[in-house]
């Protein structure tokens, strides 16, 4: 094995259940890919504290919500900035990284997100609609979700939830970024079937729309999702940026637009270790 090489700690839950993906296979493909320029190896999130020492860096994937391991992601997180432990994606994301609370925050700044407010108190800034979406800041997966109507809202509006009205969309579409460079979309064009994905070729609008929160979140490097909906004016709104462990639906690709994705991948790790040695 050759000292040259660095070591990386690939933490992943290749048992965690996600509905209509595969986790486990998609890590098995980008570990594979990935040992052709490291020496890396595979961690649950729960173990990745006590192991990420000998490492010189830790590449966090599909380790599933933090909430089913809210303890030792915290622990882990407390480790690495005491440790100065290299950390990608890096740890100073604002979005799902630390919970939704972005989302109200984005809204009242006049980003283009899904209308979102967490206190009663500003229950009438958001427009009419048939119903609205109640979800934990700290939700992941719809984990918590529920759709009710206006009336039941100011009992379920306890600052600990989100409120958006339910929008309705034509499709979702995720644009997905290595640092800050644009990778490749997909969406989804049955509403119903939100994980069954399609190349989408992004118009020069489209791109501008996903960059403005990548610009916004300010990662130096690691992997982003932008999700967004198309709204009923024909604009995008901002469902989510998840900056901590976006699945990426590499299987939706065809195979040069996956090699594409890994060798971005390879080089902003390479940076990344550079850039902190």
């Amino acid at each position: 094995m050759s000292s040259a090489r660095a070591r990386l700690l690939y933490v992943t839950d290749l048992s965690y259940p996600a509905r209509g993906r595969r986790y486990c296979d998609e890590d098995i493909y980008l570990t594979s890919r990935l040992r052709e320029d490291f020496d890396l190896a595979l961690a649950h999130p729960r173990d990745a504290a006590a192991l990420m020492d000998v490492f010189d860096a830790v590449v966090v994937r599909n380790s599933g919500p933090v909430l089913g391991h809210q303890d030792a992601y915290d622990a882990f997180r407390a480790r690495a900035a005491a440790r100065g432990t290299r950390v990608y994606n890096q740890l100073s994301g604002k979005a799902d990284m630390v919970g939704k609370q972005y989302l109200v925050e984005l809204a009242a700044a006049g980003y283009p997100v899904i209308p979102t407010v967490d206190r009663a108190a500003d229950l009438p800034l958001l427009p009419a609609a048939d119903a609205y979406v109640v979800k934990p800041k700290r939700g992941a997966d719809s984990a918590g979700l529920s759709v009710v109507p206006a009336g039941r809202l100011p009992e379920l509006t306890d600052g600990g939830v989100l409120v958006q009205p339910r929008v309705d969309f034509s499709y979702e579409v995720s644009f997905y970024f290595v640092d800050d460079r644009f990778q490749y979309a997909l969406y989804a064009p049955r509403t119903d079937r939100r994980w069954q994905l399609e190349p989408y070729e992004p118009t020069a609008a489209d791109l501008e729309f996903a960059r403005r929160f990548i610009a916004w979140n300010a990662i130096d490097h690691g992997i982003q999702r932008v999700d967004a909906c198309r709204a009923p004016d024909g604009g995008l709104l901002l469902v989510e940026l998840e900056d901590l462990n976006p699945y990426l639906s590499l299987d939706a690709l065809d195979e040069a637009r996956r090699d594409a994705f890994v060798t971005a991948l390879k080089e902003s790790l390479h940076r990344f270790l550079a850039a902190t040695a």
